[in-house]
């Protein structure tokens, strides 16, 4: 917690201005990674949908390759069972993956809002000291 040197009717505002300053920035400099972190997630769900029709094309090249005759199709659904089950580990690494981003995201979003609410409580408490120092100095004038 910073101390403010005072002066005649308080605390300094120079340093008080600075000190609302480099919160200010600090908390910009919060919001500013949020949206980062939002904009990672967004990519993130923008892959998992390329490799769902990823997984639906191959699907299809399946069927089509069934219909092209027996031999084919036995070889092909051999070779597409593969890259399914490759896409599907594929996805779910990724939605694991997103998942854990998601729940670390949450937790700063909860951190800096705990960081918030501290930031308001000790403006608060700041504010009431400033208050009672001024209510002081009129009961000490009369």
């Amino acid at each position: 917690m910073n101390k403010f040197n005072k002066t005649f009717r308080g605390y300094d505002p120079t340093e008080v201005n600075k000190f609302l300053d480099d919160i200010i920035l600090q908390i910009e400099k919060i919001v500013k990674e949020s949206k980062e972190k939002d904009r990672v997630i967004f990519e993130l769900n923008d892959t998992i949908s390329k490799y769902k029709t990823l997984e639906h094309t191959l699907n299809t090249s399946v069927i089509n390759a069934q219909e092209n005759a027996e031999r084919l199709r036995q070889i092909a659904k051999q070779e597409s069972d593969m890259i399914i089950n490759e896409s599907r580990r594929n996805a779910n690494k990724i939605i694991s993956d997103s998942l854990s981003r998601a729940e670390k995201l949450q937790y700063d979003a909860e951190l800096l809002k705990k960081n918030i609410s501290l930031f308001k409580k000790r403006v608060r408490t700041m504010l009431e000291q400033q208050i009672e120092l001024v209510d002081d100095l009129d009961k000490d004038n009369l």
